[in-house]
Protein backbone atom coordinates (compact mmCIF):
# COMPACT_ATOMS: atom_id res chain seq x y z
CA UNK A 1 0.00 0.00 0.00
CA UNK A 2 1.33 3.43 -0.84
CA UNK A 3 2.66 5.43 2.07
CA UNK A 4 0.82 8.29 3.71
CA UNK A 5 2.79 11.54 3.76
CA UNK A 6 3.42 11.17 7.50
CA UNK A 7 5.21 7.83 7.03
CA UNK A 8 6.78 8.37 3.61
CA UNK A 9 10.53 8.41 3.18
CA UNK A 10 10.03 10.58 0.07
CA UNK A 11 7.02 12.84 -0.34
CA UNK A 12 6.36 15.14 -3.29
CA UNK A 13 3.58 17.68 -2.85
CA UNK A 14 2.21 19.71 -5.79
CA UNK A 15 5.58 19.49 -7.52
CA UNK A 16 5.94 21.27 -10.86
CA UNK A 17 9.13 21.88 -12.81
CA UNK A 18 9.21 24.43 -15.62
CA UNK A 19 12.29 25.31 -17.67
CA UNK A 20 12.28 29.06 -18.22
CA UNK A 21 12.87 30.44 -21.70
CA UNK A 22 11.25 32.22 -24.59
CA UNK A 23 8.90 29.25 -24.70
CA UNK A 24 8.75 27.73 -21.19
CA UNK A 25 8.85 23.92 -21.07
CA UNK A 26 6.96 22.06 -18.35
CA UNK A 27 8.82 18.88 -17.38
CA UNK A 28 6.43 17.66 -14.67
CA UNK A 29 3.16 19.14 -13.43
CA UNK A 30 1.26 18.89 -10.12
CA UNK A 31 3.00 15.75 -8.87
CA UNK A 32 1.77 14.32 -5.57
CA UNK A 33 3.59 11.14 -4.64
CA UNK A 34 4.42 9.39 -1.36
CA UNK A 35 6.99 6.60 -1.33
CA UNK A 36 7.34 4.48 1.79
CA UNK A 37 10.17 2.57 3.42
CA UNK A 38 10.98 -0.72 1.71
CA UNK A 39 9.06 -0.05 -1.50
CA UNK A 40 10.30 -1.15 -4.93
CA UNK A 41 8.80 1.45 -7.29
CA UNK A 42 8.94 1.65 -11.07
CA UNK A 43 8.44 4.97 -12.84
CA UNK A 44 7.26 4.34 -16.39
CA UNK A 45 5.87 6.29 -19.33
CA UNK A 46 6.58 7.15 -22.96
CA UNK A 47 9.64 9.12 -24.03
CA UNK A 48 9.37 12.73 -22.94
CA UNK A 49 6.78 12.01 -20.25
CA UNK A 50 8.97 13.40 -17.46
CA UNK A 51 10.26 10.16 -15.89
CA UNK A 52 13.87 11.22 -15.40
CA UNK A 53 12.86 14.78 -14.51
CA UNK A 54 10.69 13.42 -11.70
CA UNK A 55 13.47 11.14 -10.46
CA UNK A 56 15.93 14.05 -10.34
CA UNK A 57 13.44 16.11 -8.36
CA UNK A 58 12.82 13.26 -5.91
CA UNK A 59 16.59 12.88 -5.56
CA UNK A 60 17.27 16.58 -4.93
CA UNK A 61 19.35 16.80 -8.10
CA UNK A 62 16.91 19.45 -9.31
CA UNK A 63 14.66 21.93 -7.53
CA UNK A 64 10.91 22.30 -8.20
CA UNK A 65 9.56 25.51 -9.69
CA UNK A 66 6.52 24.97 -7.45
CA UNK A 67 5.76 22.57 -4.62
CA UNK A 68 8.17 20.66 -2.42
CA UNK A 69 9.95 17.34 -1.98
CA UNK A 70 10.39 16.15 1.59
CA UNK A 71 12.92 13.50 2.59
CA UNK A 72 12.13 11.68 5.84
CA UNK A 73 9.81 14.55 6.68
CA UNK A 74 12.49 17.21 6.19
CA UNK A 75 11.40 20.27 4.23
CA UNK A 76 14.03 20.56 1.51
CA UNK A 77 12.54 23.79 0.12
CA UNK A 78 13.88 25.53 3.22
CA UNK A 79 17.43 24.22 2.71
CA UNK A 80 20.29 25.92 0.95
CA UNK A 81 22.30 24.07 -1.69
CA UNK A 82 24.90 22.84 0.80
CA UNK A 83 22.30 21.37 3.15
CA UNK A 84 20.51 19.65 0.26
CA UNK A 85 23.80 18.19 -0.95
CA UNK A 86 24.58 16.79 2.49
CA UNK A 87 21.12 15.28 2.83
CA UNK A 88 21.45 13.78 -0.64
CA UNK A 89 24.82 12.20 0.21
CA UNK A 90 23.60 10.76 3.49
CA UNK A 91 20.16 9.54 2.42
CA UNK A 92 20.12 8.85 -1.33
CA UNK A 93 22.19 6.67 -3.64
CA UNK A 94 22.06 7.01 -7.43
CA UNK A 95 22.49 4.57 -10.31
CA UNK A 96 22.37 5.86 -13.89
CA UNK A 97 22.08 4.15 -17.27
CA UNK A 98 25.68 4.88 -18.24
CA UNK A 99 27.15 4.36 -14.74
CA UNK A 100 29.33 7.56 -14.84
CA UNK A 101 32.34 5.85 -13.26
CA UNK A 102 35.50 7.94 -13.38
CA UNK A 103 37.70 6.18 -15.97
CA UNK A 104 41.04 6.99 -14.33
CA UNK A 105 40.01 5.44 -10.97
CA UNK A 106 39.75 1.80 -9.99
CA UNK A 107 36.41 0.20 -9.16
CA UNK A 108 37.25 0.51 -5.46
CA UNK A 109 38.27 4.16 -5.70
CA UNK A 110 35.04 4.99 -7.56
CA UNK A 111 33.08 3.51 -4.67
CA UNK A 112 35.11 5.50 -2.14
CA UNK A 113 34.26 8.87 -3.75
CA UNK A 114 30.84 9.42 -2.06
CA UNK A 115 32.23 8.25 1.28
CA UNK A 116 35.06 10.75 1.02
CA UNK A 117 32.59 13.52 0.23
CA UNK A 118 30.44 12.66 3.25
CA UNK A 119 33.55 12.57 5.42
CA UNK A 120 32.45 10.13 8.12
CA UNK A 121 34.99 7.32 7.60
CA UNK A 122 38.76 7.02 7.68
CA UNK A 123 40.60 5.87 4.55
CA UNK A 124 40.91 2.37 5.98
CA UNK A 125 37.23 2.23 6.82
CA UNK A 126 36.29 3.47 3.35
CA UNK A 127 38.42 0.81 1.67
CA UNK A 128 36.97 -1.90 3.90
CA UNK A 129 33.43 -0.75 3.12
CA UNK A 130 34.14 -0.63 -0.61
CA UNK A 131 35.66 -4.11 -0.65
CA UNK A 132 32.73 -5.44 1.39
CA UNK A 133 30.25 -4.07 -1.16
CA UNK A 134 32.19 -5.40 -4.14
CA UNK A 135 32.39 -8.83 -2.54
CA UNK A 136 28.66 -8.82 -1.84
CA UNK A 137 27.99 -8.04 -5.52
CA UNK A 138 30.33 -10.75 -6.79
CA UNK A 139 33.02 -8.24 -7.75
CA UNK A 140 35.58 -8.80 -5.00
CA UNK A 141 38.31 -9.82 -7.47
CA UNK A 142 37.72 -6.75 -9.67
CA UNK A 143 38.44 -4.05 -7.07
CA UNK A 144 41.67 -2.75 -8.60
CA UNK A 145 40.50 -2.75 -12.22
CA UNK A 146 39.55 0.43 -14.06
CA UNK A 147 36.11 0.75 -15.69
CA UNK A 148 37.51 0.09 -19.18
CA UNK A 149 38.71 -3.30 -17.96
CA UNK A 150 35.20 -4.34 -16.91
CA UNK A 151 32.14 -5.49 -18.84
CA UNK A 152 29.00 -3.36 -19.00
CA UNK A 153 27.27 -5.48 -16.38
CA UNK A 154 30.30 -5.34 -14.10
CA UNK A 155 30.51 -1.55 -14.43
CA UNK A 156 26.84 -1.27 -13.47
CA UNK A 157 27.42 -3.45 -10.42
CA UNK A 158 30.23 -1.12 -9.39
CA UNK A 159 27.78 1.77 -9.84
CA UNK A 160 25.30 0.00 -7.53
CA UNK A 161 28.08 -0.51 -4.96
CA UNK A 162 28.93 3.19 -5.20
CA UNK A 163 25.26 4.06 -4.64
CA UNK A 164 25.30 1.92 -1.47
CA UNK A 165 28.59 3.30 -0.17
CA UNK A 166 27.11 5.67 2.43
CA UNK A 167 24.49 3.10 3.46
CA UNK A 168 21.53 5.21 2.21
CA UNK A 169 17.96 4.07 2.88
CA UNK A 170 16.94 5.04 -0.69
CA UNK A 171 18.38 4.09 -4.09
CA UNK A 172 17.21 6.05 -7.15
CA UNK A 173 17.98 4.47 -10.51
CA UNK A 174 17.53 6.04 -13.94
CA UNK A 175 17.23 3.30 -16.60
CA UNK A 176 19.79 1.15 -14.72
CA UNK A 177 19.48 -1.71 -17.24
CA UNK A 178 18.89 0.38 -20.35
CA UNK A 179 22.34 -0.25 -21.87
CA UNK A 180 22.78 -3.87 -20.76
CA UNK A 181 22.24 -7.23 -22.43
CA UNK A 182 19.54 -9.56 -21.10
CA UNK A 183 21.86 -11.50 -18.80
CA UNK A 184 23.34 -8.37 -17.20
CA UNK A 185 19.86 -6.83 -16.99
CA UNK A 186 18.67 -9.77 -14.93
CA UNK A 187 21.74 -9.59 -12.68
CA UNK A 188 21.29 -5.89 -11.96
CA UNK A 189 17.54 -6.28 -11.44
CA UNK A 190 18.13 -9.10 -8.96
CA UNK A 191 20.59 -6.93 -7.05
CA UNK A 192 18.09 -4.08 -6.83
CA UNK A 193 15.32 -6.45 -5.75
CA UNK A 194 17.57 -7.92 -3.06
CA UNK A 195 18.40 -4.43 -1.79
CA UNK A 196 14.69 -4.04 -1.08
CA UNK A 197 13.75 -7.52 0.10
CA UNK A 198 16.92 -8.37 2.03
CA UNK A 199 18.06 -4.96 3.28
CA UNK A 200 14.71 -3.19 3.59
CA UNK A 201 15.80 -0.22 1.50
CA UNK A 202 13.61 1.75 -0.86
CA UNK A 203 14.38 1.55 -4.59
CA UNK A 204 12.78 3.86 -7.16
CA UNK A 205 13.71 3.06 -10.76
CA UNK A 206 12.86 4.73 -14.04
CA UNK A 207 12.50 2.03 -16.67
CA UNK A 208 11.09 1.55 -20.15
CA UNK A 209 11.09 -2.22 -19.62
CA UNK A 210 7.49 -3.16 -18.80
CA UNK A 211 8.50 -6.69 -17.80
CA UNK A 212 10.83 -5.34 -15.12
CA UNK A 213 8.25 -2.78 -14.01
CA UNK A 214 5.66 -5.52 -13.53
CA UNK A 215 8.12 -7.39 -11.30
CA UNK A 216 8.47 -4.46 -8.92
CA UNK A 217 6.01 -3.70 -6.12
CA UNK A 218 4.45 -0.59 -7.57
CA UNK A 219 4.23 1.18 -10.89
CA UNK A 220 3.85 4.95 -11.27
CA UNK A 221 3.01 5.77 -14.89
CA UNK A 222 3.53 9.26 -16.31
CA UNK A 223 1.98 10.87 -19.35
CA UNK A 224 2.84 14.45 -20.38
CA UNK A 225 4.51 15.19 -17.05
CA UNK A 226 1.58 14.09 -14.90
CA UNK A 227 0.90 10.89 -12.97
CA UNK A 228 -1.61 8.94 -15.04
CA UNK A 229 -1.78 5.93 -12.71
CA UNK A 230 -0.21 4.61 -9.51
CA UNK A 231 -0.87 0.92 -8.99
CA UNK A 232 0.39 -2.14 -7.14
CA UNK A 233 1.69 -4.99 -9.26
CA UNK A 234 1.01 -8.66 -8.71
CA UNK A 235 4.29 -8.80 -6.81
CA UNK A 236 2.76 -6.89 -3.91
CA UNK A 237 -1.04 -6.63 -4.16
CA UNK A 238 -2.36 -3.61 -2.33
CA UNK A 239 -5.05 -0.98 -2.51
CA UNK A 240 -3.62 2.35 -3.68
CA UNK A 241 -4.84 5.84 -3.23
CA UNK A 242 -3.96 8.16 -6.11
CA UNK A 243 -3.18 11.53 -4.54
CA UNK A 244 -3.26 13.14 -7.99
CA UNK A 245 -7.01 12.51 -8.39
CA UNK A 246 -9.79 13.91 -6.23
CA UNK A 247 -11.65 11.60 -3.87
CA UNK A 248 -14.97 10.34 -5.12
Amino acid sequence: MSADASEAIISATNVTRVLAGTVPVTLVKDINLDIGHGEFVAITGPSGSGKSSLLYLLGLLDVPSEGEVRINGRHTAEMDAEARAHLRLATLGFVFQFHFLLPEFSALDNIIIPMRRLGKRSRGEMEARGLELLEALGMGDQARKRPDQLSGGQRQRVAVARALANDPPVILADEPTGSLDSRSTEQVFTILRDIVERDGRTVVAVTHDTDLADRMHRRVHLIDGRIDSDTATKQKPARRRDRNKPSQ
